[in-house]
């Protein structure tokens, strides 16, 4: 991914008011982000447990989604696998996450949701910058760079139900 400025980031969302955007947390180090291991950049925001942010190239532009987590947690001797990423973790590792649908849509209250990893680091797990606690990656006979073309090619298809 190329890195984004904080203002491309805030203009990049697609279900939430411009108020909406302006207000919302970035990440603090913006600058000293993986860039070039990231498919997303992806973050939760810390005052507010409940939010995440999604934003990447998606149709030759940036594209961004604010998420809510579901509020159930799960306990620790489930496991969940992230249907991104296919990253299995312990507990409340992988969360429903819901995002407003663009448009008439989400002003209707529709939404689109996906079980993703807690933390959105999804690109590091594919590319094996970042080991799950107590989870694991699948062992699969796909090169990391299919791997990586099916994480992007999930992230695709959930951005398309978003904006659809």
């Amino acid at each position: 991914m190329q890195a984004v400025s904080e203002r491309e980031i805030r203009t990049s969302f697609v279900n939430c008011s411009k108020g909406e955007a302006s207000r919302l947390a970035l990440p603090r180090d913006l600058a000293g982000q993986p860039w070039d291991d990231l498919d997303f950049l992806g973050w939760r925001d810390p005052g507010a447990p409940d939010r995440g942010y999604l934003v990447t190239g998606h149709g030759g532009e940036i594209v961004g989604v604010a998420l809510r987590l579901a509020s159930q947690q799960r306990g620790y001797l489930h496991r969940g696998m992230c249907s991104l990423c296919l990253t299995t973790h312990p507990g409340s590792g992988v969360s429903l996450m819901a995002a407003r649908r663009a448009g008439r849509a989400g002003r209707d209250s529709n939404s689109v949701g996906v079980y993703i990893c807690t933390d959105l680091s999804c690109s590091l797990y594919v590319r094996g910058k970042k080991l799950p606690e107590l989870g694991g990656r699948l062992q699969e006979t796909l090169t990391v760079e299919q791997q990586i073309d099916r994480t992007r090619a999930r992230l695709s298809a959930f951005l398309d139900k978003v904006m659809a």
